[in-house]
């Protein structure tokens, strides 16, 4: 297993690796003016022009079977919502990405609020890019318990039920109920129920672990490649190192790559260069 950092920026250090190799980008980019005391902070207007050199930088390393999952939020401006992430999903599509699904992260502990003509945020996007409309995809391993529901709702099946229910739109796809009435599995919704990270590790948003954990045990396998290209304090780099995957993370700001050094050093790595790079293999 090898976990690598790269202290720099992303549109430069992106073209340090090679094409077609890595098989899950999870990241959280800077959003639109919301972080200008961390990133220095990109207008919602000039936001889809920075970002997409990054997004074909991560198109070429990516692998034809590999997924991209980007983390974003619109910004308000003038009392409505800024349109940048329809306008990037837009774009990202016209430079021939697919967009395969839409996941949303639902912030259980959200910090309360009053705004004159909204309410508080409590979740998040969470967009699957991919180069190709076959990629790889290990739904088994984030399976959910089938929950108390179904021992009453599965207990007396109607006639309905028990027979396959097909789409009234005529696509061919419906569902049998009586499928599940055994099974104490069930595939998840995209619909991802966690909290925040509370002790924010010294960096302005911070992942929870549960939320990158999903998403590589979702798209990779063992020995598999996760990058970050927008590191911060280095919580999917973490989380791909336990899980036994290759990581490479990339980190503009100083202090946030030190604290991912740190972090990362609780593993026994080996420190090749301080600044540069971070590399490490373990048995």
């Amino acid at each position: 297993m090898k976990t690598q950092l790269l202290f720099g920026d992303c549109r430069e250090k992106l073209k340090e690796l090679p094409d077609n190799s890595i098989d899950l980008i999870i990241t959280s980019p800077p959003y639109a003016d919301n972080r200008s005391n961390s990133y220095g902070g990109i207008s919602p207007d000039d936001y889809v022009e920075w970002f997409m050199p990054i997004a074909s930088e991560l198109k070429r390393v990516l692998k034809q079977d590999g997924t991209f999952i980007l983390n974003i939020k619109e910004k308000v401006v003038h009392g409505e919502r800024h349109t940048y992430v329809l306008d990037l999903i837009l774009a990202m599509r016209k430079q021939g990405w697919f967009w395969t699904e839409e996941f949303m992260w639902h912030k259980k502990n959200s910090y309360p609020g009053k705004w004159p003509n909204r309410f508080r945020d409590s979740w998040e996007r969470l967009l699957q890019f991919n180069k190709n409309r076959r990629f790889n995809m290990y739904q088994e391993s984030v399976m959910v318990p089938m929950g108390d529901w179904a021992k009453s709702r599965l207990k007396n099946l109607s006639e309905t039920d028990k027979i396959r229910d097909n789409s009234k739109v005529g696509s061919g796809f419906g569902k049998r109920i009586a499928n599940w009435t055994e099974r104490e599995m069930a595939y998840p919704t995209n619909v991802l129920h966690m909290a925040t990270e509370c002790g924010n590790k010294n960096h302005s948003a911070a992942f929870p672990e549960s939320l990158p954990e999903w998403f590589i045990k979702l798209f990779t396998q063992i020995n598999d490649w996760v990058l970050d290209p927008f590191m911060g304090s280095g919580t999917a780099i973490m989380v791909a190192n336990r899980l036994g995957r290759n990581a490479i993370g990339i980190e503009i700001k100083t202090e946030y790559f030190e604290r991912a050094k740190d972090i990362l050093i609780d593993a026994p790595l080996r420190l090749l260069d301080k600044k540069e790079s971070y590399d490490a293999i373990t048995s």
